[in-house]
């Protein structure tokens, strides 16, 4: 199974990527809407106002996907990028999207923080396996889609291992032989590890300018 191209759609006047498949694959993701391990249909990334308070993001990505024919069970993912900025990487048969904002990053560990508790700053990755994982392999590949979004993060001078709001969702084929891994080591999750790495670097050059040069910009 490929993954499947995504399409740029409209709701009231701001951006939102569609990935329609033609036939459910197995996910994995973090998401508020189409969280956790199963079958879906379609993956939504939206782009909303900055201030952004609805009171239940679920229900607003339900609408979105009503207002599309989204049909069956899907993942819905909100960010305060502009989703057109997105940036997909290839890897190995990996394939990951991500669009990336890091307005309010934070490091992970930390004791205390300065920002709010939730900022729609987010960095949402939209992964693609050319294969089935198993479910604990899905698991080590969302750790290692952190992992690699760190790197970049770190490398291109961000104060911050990410956000408090981002997101993941990873999809493989629901049949066939499962891998067993998805570590950074592994033969899915090398390339897993170097696309989102690759995406979410030249994400930042694409939304912050600043960072087109690197961790040793002026």
């Amino acid at each position: 199974m490929s993954a499947p191209p995504p399409a740029l759609h409209f709701s009231h006047g701001r951006p939102l990527l569609v990935w329609r498949c033609a036939r459910p694959w197995l996910a994995i993701s973090s998401a508020t809407c189409g969280g956790g391990i199963g079958r879906r249909s379609w993956v939504l990334n939206a782009t909303v106002v900055t201030d952004y308070d609805h009171p239940d993001p679920a229900e607003h990505v339900g609408e979105m996907a009503g207002e599309l024919g989204l049909s069956g069970d899907g993942v819905g993912l909100l960010t305060a990028v502009d989703v057109r900025h997105e940036v997909t990487a290839v890897d190995g048969g990996v394939q990951a999207s991500v669009t990336t904002g890091v307005s309010h990053p934070v490091w992970a560990a930390a004791q205390e923080e300065a920002a709010p508790a939730w900022q729609p700053g987010t960095i949402n990755a939209v992964c693609w396996s050319p294969v089935r994982l198993s479910e604990s392999a899905l698991v080590n590949a969302v750790a290692t889609v952190a992992e690699a979004k760190a790197q970049a993060l770190v490398e291109s001078g961000i104060a911050g291992t990410g956000t408090v709001t981002d997101a993941t969702v990873i999809l493989c084929p629901p049949d066939g032989e499962a891998e067993s891994y998805g570590g950074p080591r592994s033969r899915i999750g090398a390339g897993l590890a170097r696309a989102v790495h690759a995406a979410v670097t030249a994400g930042l050059r694409v939304e912050h300018p600043r960072h087109r040069e690197g961790p040793d910009f002026a």
